[in-house]
């Protein structure tokens, strides 16, 4: 296949699907709540607007990045196999060209449109999760998911500083309550996709310690999650309709951690992967409803 070929053969589509969309509109679900927990009334419209455009296209550098990066490893899995640097569908200098571009892009409204303490947290994630994570911790431990979850942790915070540009405590506590999702969000996709993980050099806990034990982790990580999510009633940042939601859709997050460590049912993994998903979104819009009850 020559370079000409690879580049008719190059859409639109295949950048986008690069940027990960699905993640980075989760991400960008957060920033907006983080953006309206700073503020008793309406967002800035026009930080509402460049704020999340911004954040977006910087996030969607980093995924990109990691395509990047991960793109030899990529043609093993058999779940990243048709992605488009394997395919040959982008070359890797064109998803590098395209990531500085939306990377500088997005930095560039930031700074200039919203304000700088936003742009430098929003590069300092990119770095935490495009070059630290991917490039380096991801290949160096088992507990690479766990340590490298606070770049993915970061849009709450982004959204905030968007609006006041500074860093706040409530502001971290939305970090903090992804961050301890993070784990038991992962560890259920990586036990279902083992046998892939296992032709590569990445150490992911279920291949270098076992699904027991990491079945047994992603318990423990729910449980502290459950705790860490009642923090926002405890600090009176949030009231009682998001208290009894919460604790609600933790019961739910722990009856599948539960069922995932005492079942063998295969599709357990993928069910509380679903789930987690679900919890998230859901925790996140019973925040905001609670804050403007």
């Amino acid at each position: 296949m020559t370079q000409a070929t690879v580049i008719k053969i190059a859409t639109w589509r295949d950048y986008y699907e690069m940027c990960k969309p699905r993640v980075v509109m989760m991400m960008i679900l957060t920033s907006l709540v983080g953006m309206f927990l700073a503020v008793p009334g309406m967002v800035p419209l026009n930080v509402l607007l460049w704020g999340n455009i911004g954040i977006a296209l910087v996030a969607s550098a980093g995924a990109v990045v990691n395509h990047l990066i991960d793109h030899r490893i990529d043609t093993i899995m058999q779940r990243t196999l048709k992605r488009p640097i394997p395919q040959g569908k982008v070359t890797v200098m064109q998803a590098l060209l395209f990531a500085c571009c939306i990377c500088l892009s997005g930095m560039l409204i930031l700074m200039l449109l919203v304000n700088p303490m936003c742009a430098w947290l929003t590069l300092a994630s990119f770095v935490g999760y495009a070059i630290i994570y991917t490039g380096w911790l991801k290949r160096a431990t088992p507990q690479n998911i766990v340590i490298g979850g606070l770049s993915g942790a970061m849009p709450p915070l982004l959204g905030w500083t968007a609006v006041t540009g500074s860093i706040d405590p409530n502001g971290l506590l939305l970090v903090l309550i992804i961050f301890a999702w993070t784990p038991p969000h992962f560890w259920p996709l990586a036990i279902h996709r083992k046998n892939d993980y296992a032709k590569t050099d990445i150490p992911m806990l279920p291949v270098t310690h076992g699904e027991a034990l990491t079945k047994l982790h992603t318990l423990l990580y729910t449980i502290i999650m459950v705790i860490v999510s009642v923090l926002p009633y405890l600090t009176h940042m949030s009231g009682l309709f998001y208290l009894g939601s919460a604790l609600l859709l933790g019961i739910g997050f722990m009856y599948h951690s539960i069922n995932l460590l005492v079942t063998k049912r295969p599709q357990a993994a993928m069910q509380t992967f679903r789930f987690s998903i679900f919890y998230l979104i859901a925790l996140f819009i019973v925040l905001l409803i609670d804050h403007y009850l």
